[in-house]
């Protein structure tokens, strides 16, 4: 809970440096690179002299930079160098990028590899489309809708009372919760699994298509999700299961590059 104190807001007790520091990183999205002192502390829920000093920090060791004509700040280059060791270690991402190169090629659209973290399809790899008008999914997105094709994936690979309870306590978010929107979906995911890809036909955003299919390892295990995206002006209901096949066939090919085998892998 956050109380004023002399016309400011209050910090919450509690909250270490390092989490401090964490959600003003987490203000940073896509969709808002560029994000000033005001705005932040508004979102975390500190002082904004508090973090004017977390920034401060964070750009001496250049994990976030300023942009000098507005004055906000973006993420720094230095973020790469952490995340790179981790990066370097996926094995999916390295055999993955030849493979989503030729899609992005053979289907015009944008092609992306992505991993579970438990709760969240997260982007970690991406080609993007050639044309001007596309929909990107750049390193580091993550989607937490049920309906979002590559979460489904995900989902359907779970445990059925794992997705179930994520999906009840809202972790990955559905309309219905009920039994009878569960039982609903839990037969789409059965679809999705017998059909090889999940599809989302503008149901997260009216303007977007999505489809997505698992890719496995040597055990059988789904270890990522090739996904591609597309504008929905673009794609017509029939063009869907194009883009679905090719989606499927391109995670089969990155399945074998994994020592996995695709046949056993869709019987199972």
């Amino acid at each position: 809970m956050i109380e004023s104190v002399n016309g400011e807001a209050a910090e919450a007790r509690g909250s270490s440096p390092i989490s401090n520091a964490i959600a003003v990183l987490r203000c940073f999205s896509v969709d808002e690179p560029l994000i000033g002192v005001t705005d932040i502390a508004a979102r975390v829920g500190l002082h904004k002299s508090s973090v004017s000093r977390i920034l401060a920090t964070l750009e001496s060791e250049g994990l976030v930079e300023r942009d000098e004509p507005t004055r906000r700040y973006r993420l720094g280059l230095g973020l790469i160098a952490v995340a790179g060791p981790l990066l370097a270690d996926l094995d999916e991402r390295r055999v993955a990028y030849p493979v989503l190169r030729e899609l992005t090629e053979r289907t015009g659209e944008t092609s992306a590899l992505l991993k579970w973290n438990g709760q969240e399809a997260v982007s970690v790899e991406q080609i993007p489309s050639p044309h001007q008008v596309k929909h990107t999914t750049t390193l580091g997105t993550r989607y937490s809708t049920a309906v979002s094709a590559s979460v489904q994936v995900f989902l359907a690979a779970e445990q059925p009372e794992r997705a179930r309870a994520l999906l009840r306590a809202g972790t990955v978010a559905l309309a219905e919760t009920d039994d009878a929107g569960l039982e609903a979906f839990a037969r789409r995911l059965a679809e999705v699994s017998q059909r090889g890809y999940a599809l989302n036909y503008g149901e997260t955003s009216v303007e977007e298509v999505g489809v997505s299919a698992p890719v496995f390892d040597h055990r059988g295990d789904v270890v990522a999700a090739v996904l591609i995206s597309a504008p929905r002006f673009r794609i017509s209901p029939e063009h869907l299961q194009v883009l679905g096949e090719a989606c499927a066939q391109a995670a089969r090919d990155i399945t074998r590059r994994l020592g996995g085998s695709p046949v056993a892998a869709a019987a199972s």
